[in-house]
């Protein structure tokens, strides 16, 4: 997966914004699945009392990764924000410095590939 860019974000889901919530996350994940061919994983998971979310997003590259975040900012940031509370964001992969500038005020963990595959 060499060049590629990957994580999971944790986030909680604020109390009183659930509708808000799955109605966001219904759009972006639409979005992105018909406007960005370079992403190629983008899942939420909810936790079973509602109260939690874990997102994995999967970029082929640094650029991908770049437009991804790019609409976010114009497009859903600020809704996001309304709804959810970040926790925790581990990286992985190989994002550029640029990937690494844009994302440094979420306070992400980077992870480096230790050993393994992915098919």
């Amino acid at each position: 997966m060499k060049g590629h860019v990957y994580w999971i974000l944790e986030l909680d889901i604020q109390a009183g914004r659930e509708q808000d919530f799955h109605a966001l996350m219904r759009e972006m994940v639409e979005d992105t699945q018909a406007n960005e061919p370079g992403t190629l994983a983008y899942e939420w998971s909810i936790s079973s009392d509602g109260k939690v979310c874990h997102i994995f997003e999967h970029y082929s590259n640094s650029a991908a990764t770049m437009v991804h975040l790019a609409k976010f900012g114009d497009k859903y940031a600020e809704r996001f924000f309304e709804a959810l509370s970040p926790r925790r964001f581990v990286i992985y992969g190989s994002p550029s410095q640029l990937v690494k500038d844009m994302l440094s005020g979420f306070g992400p963990t980077y992870m480096q590939l230790a050993d393994g595959y992915c098919r």
